[in-house]
């Protein structure tokens, strides 16, 4: 069911961005998109790289950190290593950044232009454990239209 669910709101992304040539704006729709269509989140959006950091875009929630260094918690971790980071329980995760104290669990995906990481895509969960493999892919799935709808 979870694979379907993507493919379709796969294709809401691509008629969301299409003709879309502005990060900001592409990236604040596709956050409310996001938002809008998954369940039980408490955050979801973007840090962009700005040099040796991520610094805070668009995104869909509370308050949150502004500048967060590479390799530092599970967003400058998924910058770093330019790979997916699905954590189950963000408090095991060795120098997790706490921005909300209400987030449980936390996927990141790495944003690229040209194979390079030009941001992340995080997104929260008061829920423990709450993304499995099919969300990972399927988040994957919308990460990589976006790219092709900003970058190709």
């Amino acid at each position: 069911m979870k694979p379907q669910f993507y493919e379709s709101l796969n294709r809401q992304v691509l008629a969301l961005l299409e003709g879309e040539d502005d990060l900001v704006a592409a990236m604040a729709n596709f956050s409310a998109l996001l938002n809008d269509n998954l369940t039980e989140l408490n955050w979801v959006g973007f840090y962009v790289m700005r040099g040796e950091q991520l610094v805070l875009g668009p995104f869909q929630g509370k308050v949150a950190c502004t500048r967060i260094p590479m390799g530092k918690g599970v967003c400058g971790t998924a910058a770093l290593a330019n790979q997916t980071q699905r954590v189950a329980d963000v408090h095991q995760f060795d120098g997790h950044i706490a921005c909300d104290a209400a987030s449980n669990s936390e996927i990141v995906i790495p944003v690229r232009a040209d194979g390079k990481v030009i941001a992340v895509l995080d997104i929260d969960s008061p829920i423990f454990d709450h993304f499995d493999e099919e969300d990972q892919k399927g988040l994957e799935l919308l990460v990589k239209s976006f790219e092709k709808c900003l970058f190709a």
